[in-house]
């Protein structure tokens, strides 16, 4: 919902300080708690030696970014560079062939990596989704799309499908299940587009070009074929006025990402102190808190480090890829919460969209949440851990619209229309301590994938039990202080592009 009433300067500034404070408070509490157990047994597997000239040890716990920045930093960045280079060189000899220098290298790059069975494996599921598009049956498209992903998370098909792979290394088991998942959403959205556009009549040299592009390949983001299509087969790109300035940016803010992360392990040990549980029950309630919150922006700064990279490569190559996911301190609502946004875009158009249509009904709403977190766990892997993630933010999804029916009852909707006694402020107010109270449930219910279980009951018997009702209002009132600032925010852009466009129209 559009925000357009403005709070008094003071109060906002009343927002920042008591933020800032707490922030400051939490982080201190970490900074010594990481001190404290950097030499526990405990966590001697996870924390190594770091930075050595000046006594720091640094949080390794993170398995795919240790590989990213150590063993394979090179390998990354000498197959990317590859790709931008021959890229580059099609786009100024022949323009017309970029598409097929996209495909071939990356099907080059990617048996390189796996094998030559893996890519032939990859190209049988191509070619069965196909097949199945030239029905111009949907429902049967969409059924084998999920048939496939299924037999790349479910044994015994996945034991036998991993032998394809040549020889073993470290990241094998990540780019096995990253390339093979990718691939069969894309090869899905290919044959939903061909359904829902049997006049276009894509090849299957079509599907190739979109599937085996290396940027996007082991790790997405994903775009739909018809945004992938109608970008790479334009004949002769044009840049627009100050886009390779934003590129550099871009690539820029993605190095300085990687370095501030790296700064940061080297003093926060926010990764491992949760395998220890009896030391994280002995942090304080502000600490305990702060390292929930810093697990899931770590996992936010991860995803938008990836695509950062990632989108910098594609947007050389003239293409508008999906932006990295929204920030999670911005998140305050389920509707928005998502850590790929090309994943949820996929999801959104062939599931989510299709099924509940204008999402304002409740049970058109169910159907649509249920079935797109039934994909959404086939997609993870189904585990334990993933039905009840996948339960808790479908519940909270639907909760959400709940309460918003309920706003708009009557009695309810005629207070905060102002007919009662409540102010249009004091309407951004109240709606932004539901808003403080949604942020912890987004909060806790990706804590319990992302983390542990145990470190999730730990953390809310603490903040809710134990620290009632001290801690829990205070850890309340912050967060209303954060959401206030974020809905600022949100107000403030969107006031800026209204003028903008309104100046857009007068010339």
């Amino acid at each position: 919902m559009r925000i357009k009433t403005a709070l008094p300067a003071a109060e906002l500034g009343l927002y920042s300080l008591v933020l800032s404070g707490a922030l400051a408070y939490a982080g201190r509490g970490l900074l010594e708690a990481s001190q404290d157990g950097a030499h526990r047994k405990a966590f001697r597997e996870s924390i190594r030696p770091g930075w050595e000239y000046i006594g720091r040890k640094m949080d390794v716990a993170d398995f795919e970014w240790v590989m990213w920045f150590t063993s394979f930093r090179n390998i990354i960045v000498f197959a990317l560079s590859g790709h931008v280079l021959f890229a580059k060189l099609c786009t100024m000899v022949a323009p017309q062939l970029r598409s097929w220098m996209y495909a071939v290298y990356g099907a080059l790059a990617v048996m390189g990596t796996m094998g030559p069975w893996y890519l032939l494996l990859l190209l049988g599921h191509c070619l069965g989704l196909y097949v199945a598009s030239l029905s111009g049956q949907p429902w049967l498209c969409l059924g084998l799309g999920l048939a496939s992903l299924a037999s790349f998370k479910m044994d015994p098909l996945i034991s036998w499908q991993s032998g394809f792979v040549t020889g073993t290394f470290d990241l094998q088991e990540v780019l096995f299940h990253g390339g093979s998942g990718f691939t069969v959403l894309r090869c899905t959205s290919f044959a939903l587009e061909s359904c829902a556009h049997p006049d276009r009549r894509y090849s299957l040299a079509d599907l190739l070009k979109y599937n085996f592009y290396l940027p996007f390949f082991f790790f997405g983001p994903i775009m739909t074929f018809d945004r992938f299509h109608a970008q790479v087969s334009q004949a002769e790109p044009v840049r627009r006025e100050g886009e390779l300035w934003h590129i550099r940016a871009q690539a820029g803010l993605s190095v300085a990402a990687v370095m501030a992360v790296d700064i940061f392990f080297h003093f926060f040990y926010i990764l491992t102190i949760p395998s220890d549980l009896k030391f994280a029950n002995r942090l304080p309630d502000s600490a305990l808190a702060g390292l929930a919150y810093s697990n899931l922006v770590y996992d936010w700064v991860k995803a938008a480090i990836l695509f950062g990279v990632v989108n910098t490569v594609a947007c050389l190559d003239h293409l508008d890829p999906p932006q990295p996911p929204k920030c999670i301190t911005a998140l305050y609502v389920f509707a928005e919460t998502h850590f790929d946004r090309g994943i949820n875009d996929w999801l959104c158009k062939y599931v989510y969209d299709h099924v509940g249509g204008e999402h304002s009904a409740v049970i058109p709403e169910l159907a649509a949440t249920v079935a797109t977190f039934a994909i959404t766990t086939l997609w993870l892997g189904p585990c334990d851990i993933v039905y009840l993630w996948s339960f808790l933010n479908c519940f909270g999804l639907n909760f959400e619209l709940w309460v918003q029916k309920l706003a708009e009852w009557g009695p309810l909707a005629r207070i905060e229309a102002g007919e009662a006694s409540l102010s249009v402020q004091m309407s951004r107010r109240v709606r932004a301590l539901f808003g403080a109270l949604n942020f912890w449930a987004i909060i806790m219910y990706n804590l319990v994938s992302l983390n542990s279980l145990e470190f999730t009951e730990l953390v809310a018997r603490r903040l809710l039990l134990t620290g009632f009702p001290q801690t829990t209002l205070a850890v309340l009132f912050v967060t209303y202080c954060g959401v206030q600032l974020v809905k600022e925010r949100e107000r403030t852009l969107a006031l800026e592009e209204e003028q903008r466009q309104d100046k857009e129209k007068l010339e």
